[in-house]
């Protein structure tokens, strides 16, 4: 399949009259989105994005955008949380990259028609459900994953044959700005459209009425969202941060299991929804797992993290300060707690002697600090998971097979991984959404193309067969409702006779 052409001069002029590169990009107020929101449905009515085609171009056009501004995104990245080339390139393009390809070479067959198998009820029927696209959904990132959170789902928007408004985060300005300036390059600028708004303006353009709202973020915003969807009845996926807990049990290799959590609870300065926030360990290997975790801490990032261009920084001075306040009272620091405002820099930080009654246990925190509990056994970390909010993701380290499948089926998570992290939600053919206080829905791979469908019920049949169909037109008699009866006794055998009536 040949590759999607390069944007005309046309798209570029237009674009460029939108934002030209170099200035500052201006704050998208609700009228303003209405407007959008107005061109992007005319568009969609329109039956613009019905196409594969189209679909197809699109997606290829957002593979080209990552890969001709690669080291664009890496600087902006850069500058926004210091992320390092590698962790830029690996945790957010790449991801983006493997998503696009993923839904190119499998759209046809989701597009196609899912047929029902046929009973004796509907042998001379066509049951099937097909995928439609919702119509202008609403996309809204996150600062921890500027660019995954963004671009991810409107992969999958895409796909389904969507019109979209994306609404990067405002922490995180660098990103932002650069996809408010790449976007109308490479994709459509009738069909997405980038915004620049507020946390504060969310709700207010939620009640513009959209057909689907994909936020990712914290708990406090993903409420007002879902409030302000509710109340145009606005269908919602929300991925959710929350306290993700960490078992690691006696029967485990310590120091691949210390790799793995310093890896998943460090990268990005620990800005992350899906790393571990706590570890429950047992308590006859925590002394050998936080010596273990020291040492890969020296081993990661050297013994000043600070100078290491492999670490991260907190991505603005609100975020730094809430997780400093907390990280100084809270336990006991075995590792790490240094912190410099000017740099918005927190070393990598492990805490012991906590409890959970602990600040650091009662508040979502976005930071390079990890916690670490004692238990005596695998009962007491099952109890101590249940008697929270049902977290994003549940890991758990042993090589005891019999632990992990009590720790997968007596808890519930949005996701479960076993002797390693994140993983999980990386993987285009798993979904990954949250579940209770963690959110609703899911994405990747196909899962994101049903969030963005609706897959409507279609039964096609003939007028044959009219002489038995009669019987459940009134006048209503009782022998008419004695064959129906007997026929649908019959169905309890047979999938169905009755409702061939």
């Amino acid at each position: 399949m040949s590759s999607p052409q390069s944007p005309s001069p046309l798209r570029w002029f237009r674009a460029l009259r939108r934002t030209r590169l170099g200035e500052p990009c201006l704050k998208t107020y609700p009228l303003e989105c209405e407007g959008l929101l107005r061109r992007a449905r005319v568009t969609f009515q329109a039956g613009h994005t019905l196409k594969e085609s189209f679909r197809v171009a699109q997606l290829g056009a957002v593979v080209r955008m990552l890969e001709e501004h690669e080291s664009d995104f890496v600087d902006a990245l850069g500058k926004d949380l210091h992320k390092p080339r590698f962790e830029a390139v690996v945790s957010e393009l790449i991801l983006v990259k493997n998503e696009a390809l993923y839904a190119i070479n499998n759209l046809k067959k989701w597009m196609q028609p899912q047929h029902v198998e046929r009973n004796l009820s509907t042998t001379l029927d066509e049951c099937l459900m097909v995928s439609e696209p919702l119509g202008v959904v609403f996309i809204v990132g996150t600062w921890c994953s500027p660019v995954e959170t963004c671009l991810v789902p409107l992969v999958g928007a895409i796909a389904a044959g969507n019109c979209t408004i994306i609404s990067p985060s405002e922490c995180t300005a660098h990103t932002t700005q650069l996809l408010h300036r790449l976007i109308p390059f490479y994709l459509d600028n009738e069909c997405f459209h980038v915004i620049l708004a507020g946390t504060r303006d969310f709700p207010e353009v939620v009640e513009l009425k959209f057909d689907h709202v994909f936020f990712t973020g914290n708990r406090s915003e993903g409420t007002r969202i879902a409030q302000a969807a509710a109340r145009t009845l606005t269908p919602v996926t929300l991925i959710l941060g929350g306290k993700n807990p960490c078992y690691v049990d006696q029967d485990c290799d310590i120091d691949t299991t210390a790799q793995r959590i310093a890896w998943a609870r460090f990268h990005n300065a620990g800005q992350s929804l899906v790393a571990p926030f706590y570890i429950l360990c047992h308590t006859t290997v925590t002394a050998r797992l936080v010596q273990a975790l020291k040492c890969c801490l020296t081993q990661f990032y050297g013994s000043d993290p600070r100078e290491s261009s492999s670490y991260g920084r907190m991505v603005n001075l609100d975020i730094f300060n809430r997780t400093k306040n907390i990280l100084w009272r809270s336990g006991k620091v075995a590792v790490g707690g240094q912190v410099i405002e000017a740099e918005k820099y927190i070393a990598p930080t492990i805490l012991t002697e906590v409890t959970e009654s602990d600040p650091i246990m009662q508040q979502d925190i976005f930071g390079p600090v990890l916690p670490v509990l004692t238990v005596n056994n695998v009962d007491e970390a099952i109890a101590f998971i249940n008697k929270q909010e049902k977290p994003l993701c549940v890991y758990a380290y042993s090589s005891n097979s019999k632990v992990i499948t009590r720790l997968m089926s007596e808890t519930s998570s949005g996701s479960f991984c076993s002797n390693d992290s994140i993983l999980q939600s990386l993987m285009v053919a798993l979904p990954f959404g949250g579940v209770g206080a963690s959110g609703m829905g899911s994405y990747h791979g196909r899962y994101s193309f049903d969030t963005f469908s609706h897959r409507k019920s279609c039964l096609l049949r003939s007028t044959r067969f009219e002489c038995v169909t009669y019987l459940r037109y009134p006048p209503y008699e009782d022998r008419n409702l004695s064959l129906m009866t007997w026929a649908s006794t019959l169905s309890q055998k047979s999938q169905g006779w009755c409702h061939i009536l």
